[in-house]
């Protein structure tokens, strides 16, 4: 087999983060066929995205002190292949419990994948390209927003959320052959000492920037968790709706990040967060302006260009601000995208539930979550801009 091309390598990691993105929005995606199929809530089967984040938060920087190392071709395909025989065993879960369990062990691939192949792509290019090539393999999470979560309803509305998660399990093992096609053998970020991991864990504008990250996800999961249901309950949506309103999401996600890929090294990461987190809290702010399915559309235009490309200028920030420390601290904000998903599923379906119980119905069950979102978003956007101030004076 000849020697793989750049171009080859960061195309199978996009594939692989694919993959990945899909199996974590299948839950959600599929979220209305799930809890009726399973005879449980919509609160209860929002917590099945929220345990699942927990153990990505905890997973990801532990994972990545233990397997710093491995060789990357190894464990990327690796942490795929467990990812596909999760998915697949989990489309056979007989109860909720039993997916449960089955969901937190399977996105334990998710924890070491992600990070570790923007590491290892960061470890392969020079300081000119990094920031392009970490946000370029992240396409593959927009493009699971564009495809996945609209493939993932339509596929839960029309034959059952099982098959979603069947489909995942295909993708990932795609992914697995993939990059262990296309991922020279012998990459090997530098192992990190403890204390490069004390250097990186007690720096204040580093652990600043990772905050960010937890921040604007619990924002966005607070509301995002529940677009399903939303959709179904308070405007009536048909499946075929309900997947398009996915893929309009997604789509302006694409967007997002690949206007952000070109443009990141050139107008600087900082910079592109913080207008992203603008939009997302413009969005959050506009929520309650939406009188129909078409005006919400408009309305969440802003939210999706900047909710992948958000998580992939923070990855590139922090790849750049301390290269040296690159895999403790992809690793340490990848556990805080899933931190921040815990959270905000968690705090939503706390409201949804407490709204449930007090009688509400229709739009009155999700009365509040665009606020609680709002008010996560705003305090990202606030530390980010304190973050940066602080890297410049050092």
């Amino acid at each position: 087999m000849s020697s793989p091309t750049p171009a080859q390598t960061r195309w199978a990691l996009l594939a692989g983060n694919f993959a990945i993105g899909c199996g974590v929005m299948v839950a959600p995606g599929s979220l209305n066929d799930l809890v009726g199929s399973l005879q449980v809530s919509v609160a209860l089967g929002g917590q099945l995205i929220a345990v699942s984040a927990v153990v990505m938060a905890l997973a990801a920087p532990l994972l990545a002190a233990l397997v710093g190392g491995w060789d990357r071709r190894t464990l990327l395909v690796v942490a795929l292949v467990w990812y596909a025989l999760g998915h697949a065993l989990s489309a056979l879960s007989p109860t909720y419990a039993a997916l449960l369990l089955l969901r937190a062990a399977t996105v334990l691939a998710a924890a070491v994948f992600t990070p570790q192949a923007a590491a290892a792509i960061a470890a392969m290019t020079t300081p000119a390209e990094r920031g392009r090539a970490i946000t370029f393999i992240f396409l593959g999470w927009s493009l699971a927003s564009v495809v996945g979560m609209p493939v993932h309803a339509w596929i839960g509305e029309t034959f059952g959320w099982r098959w979603a998660f069947a489909l995942v399990a295909v993708l990932a093992a795609i992914a697995a052959w993939w990059v262990w096609r296309a991922l020279p053998s012998g990459v090997r970020p530098p192992a990190m000492s403890l204390a490069s991991w004390r250097e990186a864990l007690t720096h204040p504008g580093l652990m600043a920037i990772v905050l960010v990250t937890a921040l604007a996800s619990a924002g966005q999961f607070t509301l995002f968790t529940y677009f399903a249901p939303y959709y179904s309950q308070v405007f009536a949506a048909s499946a075929a709706e309900i997947s398009l309103m996915f893929f309009w999401f997604g789509i302006f996600g694409l967007v997002g990040n690949l206007v952000l890929s070109r443009v990141v090294d050139r107008v600087g990461a900082a910079r592109a967060v913080f207008w992203l987190l603008a939009g997302i809290a413009l969005s959050l702010a506009a929520w309650p302006l939406a009188g129909s399915l078409g005006v919400l559309a408009l309305l969440i235009v802003p939210w999706a260009l900047g909710c992948f490309a958000s998580n992939s200028a923070q990855q590139a920030r922090l790849g750049l601000a301390a290269p040296a420390l690159a895999p403790a601290l992809l690793a340490l904000n990848t556990s805080a995208i899933y931190a921040g998903q815990a959270i905000g599923a968690a705090s939503g379906g706390a409201l949804v539930a407490a709204q449930t119980a007090a009688g509400a119905s229709g739009a009155a069950i999700y009365g509040g979550l665009h606020a609680v979102g709002l008010a996560w978003v705003l305090a990202a956007l606030a530390l980010s801009v304190w973050a940066q101030r602080r890297m410049a004076a050092a």
